[in-house]
């Protein structure tokens, strides 16, 4: 994104525009996360499939070492259903930015603020929407 670019997306009154630099740092942390994330998902569905496959996994345990290996099951994919949701947030904010809508509140369609996007890049709500949201 080129500096004109950059500086057309929506910030909050008394914030400076967003500048190629800014845009770059909250786009690579973004895409590290991106990494991560799909890494983790790959390696905890690697772990959930082998045990599945496993011939000898479970043989002779009692029933409370089954509900046990059940209940890591079941914490493992959670994970990996939280960190699939983190994942398609951080892809979705990249998509905003390359169509130069990044920072805009998707409630209510004002800026959502440079600095609360520097601390949070997949925020999709300014505060006042999100504070709203929380409380129902």
């Amino acid at each position: 994104m080129n500096a004109t670019e950059a500086a057309r997306l929506p910030v909050r009154p008394g914030e400076d525009p967003w500048t190629p630099k800014e845009l770059a740092e909250v786009r690579g942390q973004l895409e590290n996360e991106i990494a991560a994330q799909r890494e983790k998902i790959r390696e905890t569905e690697d772990e959930v499939a082998e045990r599945l496959t496993d011939p000898v996994e479970g043989a002779g345990d009692d029933p409370a070492d089954t509900g046990a290996k059940a209940f890591q099951r079941e914490h493992d994919l959670a994970l990996a259903y939280n960190t699939r949701d983190l994942l398609a947030e951080g892809e979705r904010a990249i998509e905003r930015m390359d169509a130069g809508t990044y920072g805009v509140c998707e409630s209510c369609g004002q800026a959502i603020g440079k600095a609360r996007l520097q601390a949070f890049p997949r925020a999709t709500l300014c505060v006042t929407c999100k504070q709203r949201e929380e409380r129902r």
